[in-house]
């Protein structure tokens, strides 16, 4: 199978008053604000299909606009694109998403899924009215997922009664459209792997060394079988092109001292709420006393794991990881300028023929 490359569709531009700001603040944690506005949803998406990507990402947050309702505009103006739908379990009743997944991709001609997420941070969980600890949360998300893909499929009328939902004579007046892939899971932990394997047609797997990437993926695979089934399995990467190596490693370091200096002192506010940085404050990962610090190791962080290079190294690191079983590789980038696009176009020429050189692996 062809492998599918995956860009993304955002509410609103990153913040930044010029090309190169935005491209450095990409690497920053996300802000709590964030907007919707029409036509950039609608040029990206457009531009994600004419770059030749096959699909976008469509995230999720408690203060950012409605994942299904970004979605379904972006879908709008185009007219190949598939989109997939973060949706965080307990936000809606499971017969309430499902439908929506439903119309969506009836609309849509069968271009819709859903990337089911439980939440990373239980502060921003809690912002809409969700106060379950992550252990709860994967508990009730396994009786959310057993309602949600029966509801899909169902009839004739349903009842349920468990411990978080209770629906009486439940039936969809709609169905999607037969055979496309609608839930894609994630999760490093044994209950995301098993709810993955149990529900969902593909697997977000994890960010890892590519011998680590390859166990994983032989888990999730093994998984799935033991339940009679397949899955197709998702990675994302952040990428920095240039029209060299030794160029996209400059431009590493002009992100990354842009991106410090922006977020620096008292403008750094704004990016001190993300929720990337509750999640690792709840882990304890970091000081929350250290706000300014713990924005600059997050720039830091996300840089040194980009892929960085020229298309064609680039490629080459990626062809590893289709080696490994990879099937989607979703491209998290900058795409601010006619170059960008160009850089991104030709990486995506380069993965449609195979071709790129490879770098030296052992700094991969």
């Amino acid at each position: 199978m062809p492998l599918e490359i995956r860009g993304g569709v955002r509410a609103a531009p990153v913040p930044g008053d010029t090309p190169q700001e935005r491209q450095a603040l990409r690497w920053a944690p996300d802000a709590r604000d964030r907007t919707a506005d029409p036509a950039y949803v609608a040029r990206t998406a457009r531009e994600n299909e004419e770059d030749g990507l096959d699909s976008a990402l469509v995230v999720q947050s408690s203060s950012w606009p409605d994942p299904w309702l970004v979605a379904s505009w972006a879908l709008a103006a185009t007219s190949r694109l598939r989109i997939a739908v973060a949706h965080r379990v307990g936000t809606t009743a499971p017969t309430v998403a499902a439908r929506s997944l439903a119309t969506l991709d009836r609309l849509s001609g069968g271009r819709a899924a859903a990337h089911v997420i439980i939440g990373s941070s239980d502060r921003d969980t809690a912002r809409d009215g969700d106060h379950l600890d992550k252990a709860e949360r994967y508990r009730r998300a396994e009786e959310y997922l057993d309602l949600f893909t029966r509801y899909l499929t169902a009839d004739q009328d349903i009842d349920h009664k468990g411990e978080f939902y209770t629906v009486a004579a439940a039936r969809p007046g709609l169905h999607p459209r037969p055979g496309g892939e609608l839930l894609s899971f994630g999760g490093s932990s044994p209950q995301g792997l098993d709810l993955a394997a149990r529900y969902a047609e593909v697997y977000a797997v994890s960010p890892l060394p590519l011998p680590d990437t390859r166990r994983r993926i032989a888990q999730a695979r093994a998984a799935a079988a033991a339940h009679g089934r397949t899955l197709r399995i998702w990675r994302h990467l952040t990428v920095v092109l240039a029209d060299s190596d030794e160029d996209a490693r400059e431009r590493v370091r002009r992100l990354r001292r842009e991106a410090l200096r922006l977020t620096a002192g008292g403008a750094g506010g704004r990016w001190r709420e993300a929720v990337q940085l509750d999640r690792d404050r709840e882990r304890g990962s970091s000081d929350p006393a250290q706000g300014e610090e713990q924005v600059a190791a997050y720039v830091r962080r996300s840089l040194t794991a980009a892929y960085a290079g020229s298309p064609a190294t680039v490629a080459a690191r990626i062809g590893l990881l289709r080696s490994a079983g990879v099937d989607i590789v979703q491209l998290d980038l900058p795409v601010e300028t006619d170059h960008d696009r160009e850089l991104r176009r030709t990486l995506v020429r380069h993965l449609r023929t195979g071709h790129g050189t490879p770098a030296d692996r052992r700094n991969w």
